[in-house]
């Protein structure tokens, strides 16, 4: 039983990082651009990583029901159902705010292709309005991370 858990928890912590990484990088990364080209560059790698969140979520999700179920955890601590309430709001900060603006966006870099390479006046305004949405999702996820590892109360 201690091989599955320490095997499970390994799996939780690496889909952690699948999640947690490219949430952290990609902003970076666009923010970093200064040039059309580069914008257009940042946004291909933005959808290939956006693959690892995924399937990092459902392994993610998959590993932490099953340790809580194999421990005899359940929701019984304050730390996890904590986290598992910033993880939600987490999510719908990503998917349901975050998201559709940032495909909005893409449809401005995607169209100015044939403008040169400025960085098109939209874009820049869009990036403001997304800007404090990923903000607030990267302080979620180190709360999320910091009460996992420290599991305070």
């Amino acid at each position: 039983m201690n091989g599955l858990i320490g095997l499970l928890l390994v799996l939780h912590i690496l889909a952690s990082i699948a999640v947690i990484g490219p949430a952290f990088v990609v902003p970076v990364i666009r923010r970093s651009a200064r040039t059309a080209g580069q914008l257009r560059f940042a946004f291909g790698i933005t959808i290939k990583l956006a693959v690892f969140p995924k399937i990092g979520g459902a392994v993610l999700v998959l590993t932490g029901i099953w340790l809580m179920i194999i421990t005899k955890m359940g929701l019984s601590q304050m730390w996890l159902n904590l986290s598992i309430l910033l993880s939600l709001l987490m999510v719908v900060t990503i998917g349901g705010l975050i998201e559709p603006r940032m495909k909005k966006v893409m449809q401005i870099v995607s169209e100015s292709q044939d403008q040169g390479d400025e960085v098109p006046a939209e874009f820049s305004r869009a990036m403001k309005k997304i800007a404090p949405l990923e903000s607030a999702a990267q302080l979620l996820m180190i709360a999320i991370t910091v009460l996992m590892v420290v599991k305070p109360f």
